[in-house]
């Protein structure tokens, strides 16, 4: 397999890493190309996760995406979700005719509300069978400093997942497959959301043991919108296969809403403590994918009719104005 990797913030980086510390040679598209030399010169990116360093005879890099695309039968594609669309229409319709998609995106794509794989249907024609997911609670920090850490590759079919997942597996990254392509995306959508939440909780100071309460019912509410989209695409065999409990589904929202490394907790933080969500976004300077899921998965959950009263309030504070002492006031009548 060539591998391709589409985007250069902190998660693709890491990704980047892994693959070539599995022994990989790897074709990297990067938008800047002070970015290129200095990672030809300097070994490491300069502006995410710069510990992280490189073999750089394993890389070809490049601005040009078309390039990087065709010189690559697997893509990797880790862009933030609200930046994706932009990125992808540089390309002809037929760019991935034949390839594998990889979606390491945690975010809808929000013109038009899309899960990635349905994007890439609609746009370039390609196959659920040609798209995998790689997903789970692992922080690209500490992919840097290689501390132990699981990834979930998801594909219709087991065999293609398992072959992929031997590309990323190396000494501080274990992997594992499932099908449960639509699910694991939405979990990674919607665990932000509820990270978000737990960051204004924070702000607000509330306490550790609301907080578990918090996410012990953030973590059932989830579970309860994965069900409901399961009951409309797949029939109750294949829900029973599902452990909702796995780490590609619990495990990510439980990391993203502790870790001080969790940029949706920083910023929802920001927001508990009064900073407006401009403001907010100005300090971070980087994305919180929870920000724009919020309102996305509003607006899914309008076909999908879950009952996520805690994601919905988060859509109020954040798109709506909805005070955050207000919301949470909300949220408090309704933990179990």
């Amino acid at each position: 397999m060539k591998f391709g990797v589409i985007g250069s913030g902190s998660w693709a980086t890491a990704l980047a890493k892994i693959l070539t510390d599995n022994g990989n040679h790897i074709n990297w598209w990067i938008r800047n190309t002070d970015t290129i030399s200095y990672l030809h010169t300097r070994k490491h990116n300069p502006r995410y996760v710069s510990s992280a360093y490189f073999n750089t005879q394993q890389l070809y890099m490049s601005n040009e995406i078309t390039e990087v695309v065709e010189k690559s039968n697997v893509l990797v594609i880790a862009t933030p979700s609200a930046f994706t669309e932009d990125v992808l229409k540089q390309l002809p319709s037929n760019a991935f005719e034949g390839k594998i998609i990889i979606s390491a995106i945690k975010g809808i794509l929000p013109s038009e509300n899309d899960l990635l794989n349905e994007y890439l249907k609609k746009h370039f024609n390609v196959p659920i069978e040609n798209y995998c997911t790689i997903l789970g609670p692992c922080h690209a920090e500490e992919v840097a400093s290689e501390k132990l850490s699981y990834l979930t590759i998801s594909n219709i079919n087991e065999s293609l997942a398992l072959s992929i997942a031997k590309h990323f597996n190396t000494e501080y990254l274990n992997t594992r497959v499932n099908h449960d392509i639509s699910g694991v995306q939405y979990a990674a959508i919607l665990k932000n959301i509820y990270a978000l939440g737990a960051g204004i909780a924070h702000g607000l100071e509330y306490g550790d043991n609301f907080l578990s309460v918090y996410i012990a019912n953030a973590a059932d509410e989830m579970v309860a919108f994965l069900k409901q989209l399961v009951w409309n695409k797949e029939t109750e065999e294949e829900q029973r296969k599902i452990n909702y409990a796995a780490s590609v589904y619990l495990g990510d929202l439980l990391v993203t809403c502790y870790s001080l490394y969790s940029r949706n907790r920083t910023f929802g933080n920001m927001i508990g403590k009064g900073y407006s969500v401009k403001a907010a976004q100005l300090e971070l300077n980087m994305i919180a994918e929870g920000y724009n899921a919020s309102k996305c998965i509003f607006k899914t959950n309008q076909t999908v009719n879950a009952n996520i009263p805690i994601a919905t309030i988060m859509y109020k504070i954040l798109w709506e104005q909805l005070p955050a002492e207000i919301g949470f006031k909300e949220i408090e009548k309704l933990l179990i």
